[in-house]
């Protein structure tokens, strides 16, 4: 999943919008399924910070894990927390986790 602010979003022309827009966007998430290689997520999500992606989170169910990414920070991995906050990116998002885990 992901999302691209309302502002990046309008000044894209009507042509960009009307196909695959070429835009990095400004959240994303990665959840990790049982044939993912946890290294081939891990250079997606710098390869999104890179280009411009302000937070990035990669959800891994089966280790309980998660990894955030954020530009110039390291990766922050939480183990098996029970939700995630959209942080400045998507003020007031939060997302609850204990339905994922389960």
């Amino acid at each position: 999943a992901c999302w691209v602010s309302a502002e990046r979003w309008q000044a894209l022309t009507p042509e960009q919008k009307g196909t695959f827009a070429n835009i990095c966007p400004d959240f994303v998430v990665e959840l990790r399924s049982s044939s993912d290689r946890v290294q081939s997520l891990e250079a997606k999500m710098t390869e999104y910070i890179d280009n411009g992606a302000r937070l990035g989170w990669l959800i891994d169910p089966q280790q309980r894990l998660v990894e955030i990414y954020r530009p110039g920070l390291a990766v922050e991995v939480l183990e098996n927390p029970a939700e995630l906050s959209g942080e400045e990116v998507l003020p007031g998002f939060v997302l609850d986790l204990r339905r994922v885990w389960d």
